[in-house]
Order: C-alpha cells, then structure tokens, then sequence
C-alpha cells in the first residue's frame, strides 16, 4: 500500500512540474508579443506566414471534409428527431451547442494536433538533436525568438480561422447535404440558427482559439527541445505531444465551456 502511494506521489509531483515547465516556456514565448524586436521583423513575418499556410491552407481539404460529414451526420440526426414548427428552435440551440462550442473547437484542434503539433515536434527534436538550437545560440541568436514566435503566432492564427471555416462548412454544408432528406426551408433553417447563436458564442470560440494555439504550440515546441540525446527520442517526443495537446485542449475546452455557460 505505501509503494503504491509513494509511486502516485512522484508522478504527480513529475507531473506537476512538468506543467510548471511548461507554463513557464509558454509565458516566455508570449512575453515577445509585447516586445517585438525590431532586427529580423522579416524573417519572423516569413516564418509565421509559412506557418499559417502550412497550418491553414493545407489544411483546408481535412477540415472542410471532417465539417461537411460532421454537420451532415448532426443536421440529419436533428432535423429528423426536431421537423416540427415548435422544435425548430431547440434544433437551432442543439446545432448552436454541438457544432459551434463543442465539436468544431475539439475536431479542429484535433486536426491541428495531428498534422502541425507533431510536425513542429519532429522539427525542433531535429534541430535540438543536430544540435542547430546550440549554433543558433553560439551565433547570438535567441531560438525562442526566431523559432518559437513565428509558431505561436501561425499556429494561432491558423486555428482561429479553421475555427470559423469549421463551422460554417458544418452548418451551411452540412444542411445542404442534409436537404434533400429534411425537407426544411433553409430560410427558417437560418432564422431559428440565428436567434440561437448569441455573442457570447462567438466569444467563446475565439478564447479557445487563443489557448488551443498556445498550449498546441508550447507543447510541441516544449517536447522537441528536449530531445536532446539521439534520433530514437524523437518517435517518443512527438508521440507524447499529441498526447499531451489532446488531453490538454480536451480540458481546456471543458473548463472554459464551464465558466461561460454554467
């Protein structure tokens, strides 16, 4: 019984530090926001920008695939349960809470995770294992500036407006894949989606935009510097980011939908 108590206590006292660490490197990467230096502006813009596209562009295909079944398979299910005049509402509400503040944060992120955090992860082990972090160092260059920001900012970004198009291919294609089955006007479909969606919504969305793209970030950036040994850690370090992006994005989506709906 103590052996089993004193392994819980170590992991958890690892564990604990692990996310201190981790908080720590994440609120180092966002102190440059706020004091961008004014030498390599254009490498950084560079590097976000290729960052975004990367997240986002090529992206686009996956998610809007991902939102059309999605929407489809929730617009099918509702309108069938919800096709009369007085349910139409509650099928405006459902569709607001399943797609909107729900699933489409937790599937793009999840898509995120599966393409860029891994990516970004497998990158920096490389770097940190050749040894380019050190040169870049030696140079008198800070990496945090020129590798971490222009991820945090792309990564970020990327997420935000995968956020919208998620939704809207949801929602909009999803119903419109769905109305040959349902028979409703897309003029009451809209209407009743319309006086469901509040500001509060779109609020929503955008916090967790922000903190998706942070923790994404920080996580693999923070998993790909310390595979520091040989090339057989990097399989390991990327495995455990998206673990650790799934498990943390999945917490932080539940906690903020906690504080502004309950």
């Amino acid at each position: 019984m103590t052996s089993w108590v004193q392994a819980i206590g170590r992991r958890t006292i690892v564990r604990v530090n692990h996310l201190l660490d981790l908080f720590a490197f994440i609120g180092r990467i966002s102190g440059l926001l706020f004091r961008l230096h004014r030498t390599g502006r254009r490498i950084i813009l560079q590097f976000t920008s290729e960052q975004i596209f990367f997240t986002a562009i090529e992206a686009l295909p996956i998610v809007i695939f991902v939102a059309l079944i999605t929407g489809s398979m929730i617009v099918i299910q509702l309108t069938r349960q919800f096709s009369t005049v007085e349910g139409r509402y509650i099928l405006g509400e459902l569709i607001v809470i399943l797609i909107v503040r729900e699933l489409g944060p937790l599937f793009t992120a999840l898509i995120v995770i599966l393409r860029t955090a891994v990516a970004v992860t497998i990158e920096t082990s490389y770097m940190s294992v050749l040894g380019e972090i050190e040169a870049l160092e030696m140079q008198g260059i800070d990496p945090i500036h020129v590798i971490c920001l222009p991820r945090l900012i792309g990564i970020t970004v990327a997420i935000l407006c995968l956020f919208f198009v998620f939704d809207m291919v949801a929602i909009l294609g999803g119903y419109a894949v769905a109305w040959t089955v349902t028979g409703v006007p897309v003029e009451n479909f809209l209407e009743e989606l319309g006086k469901a969606l509040s500001q509060t919504d779109i609020t929503v969305g955008i916090v967790k935009g922000i903190f998706f793209g942070f923790i994404i970030t920080g996580t693999s950036l923070y998993r790909g510097f310390h595979a520091e040994k040989s090339f057989t850690e990097i399989p390991q370090e990327a495995s455990k980011a998206a673990i650790d992006c799934l498990m943390y994005c999945v917490s932080i989506n539940v906690i903020i939908s906690v504080i502004f709906y309950l």
